[in-house]
């Protein structure tokens, strides 16, 4: 077994998030464009004696059960048919992604823990059972075991690869509050406006300039108006594309050019935002992310 294991664990965008419909078990289906950024957390995983711990930079991330890392682990661990909770590993997370902006930080920590503990665990998982392990953490949770651009469907668990978008420099602008997956589809509930489905999406997608359509900025926006703001003043910027991330409360911009990102990255910056600048990142060269 390898003694220890890094593996990044990216960020994403949702260049399309169309909510189509509403699940028997409560969940959205979704027709979605997810997009990997260079941003990313690092998770370290070395073997040791004793319990399963997690300890990460982040202070407000638990580090118990409600972690999606620790049930990777239990997802694994059960794979395993070993008996009891999970040890033997001590796990690491360095956290760059913001919390709650709906650029997957969760998600990508779990599918990052995945890789990590099946190797520090000598699992041997073939990516099928990676996948399937994975779509039974989350929503998303199986993209980012490779990246790059894709369409997710379903819960956004049923994914097609798509060519990778030509290399554009993202900017993100956080804003001090964040916005839970169940607070956005909740006001998307309550308000009862969904958008037109418009032409499904397919592996003939390609990014249109302008607003980004997300059928959930509309609620997040009528409760945080700044977001529609900082879209705005993204696009003014010279985004050839921007709109809300995922469920929020992140909101991003497109740049061909690095000058015209760090320039409306300066400018939101001056306003009180706080902003990343990242680049989109083509599917993953290493596999999974192993650094």
């Amino acid at each position: 077994m390898a003694p220890t294991v890094t593996v990044r664990a990216h960020a994403k965008i949702n260049l399309e998030l169309r909510v189509v419909g509403v699940r028997p078990d409560g969940f959205h289906d979704l027709e979605t464009v997810f997009q990997a950024l260079e941003l990313h957390d690092t998770l370290h995983g070395v073997r040791r004696d004793g319990p399963l711990a997690i300890a990460c930079t982040a202070p407000d991330v638990p580090a118990d059960a409600r972690n999606l890392v620790w049930r990777a682990a239990a997802a694994v661990w059960r794979h395993l048919e070993r008996a009891g909770d999970p040890h033997g590993v001590a796990v690491r997370l360095e956290k760059a992604i913001p919390v709650q902006a709906g650029l997957g930080g969760g998600s990508s920590d779990a599918a990052a823990a995945l890789v990590a503990l099946s190797r520090l665990w000598a699992a041997r998982l073939e990516d099928a059972e990676l996948t399937r392990l994975a779509a039974g953490l989350g929503s998303d949770v199986a993209f980012f075991l490779t990246g790059g651009t894709a369409i997710g469907r379903g819960r956004g668990e049923r994914l097609v690869a798509l060519p990778d978008l030509p290399p554009h420099w993202v900017v993100l602008a956080c804003p001090a509050f964040g916005v839970s997956t169940a607070e956005a589809y909740g006001w998307y509930d309550a308000d009862r406006t969904p958008a037109p489905p418009g032409a499904p999406l397919d592996d003939g997608w390609t990014l249109a300039p302008g607003p980004i359509r997300n059928d959930l900025e509309g609620p997040v926006t009528r409760r945080h108006p700044g977001i529609g703001v900082a879209r705005a003043e993204l696009l003014a910027g010279g985004a050839v594309a921007a709109g809300l991330c995922g469920s929020g409360s992140a909101v991003f911009g497109l740049f061909p050019a690095r000058a015209a990102a760090e320039g409306a990255s300066a400018a939101l910056a001056r306003g009180g935002w706080r902003t990343i600048l990242t680049r989109t990142v083509r599917r993953l060269a290493e596999p999974h992310g192993i650094v």
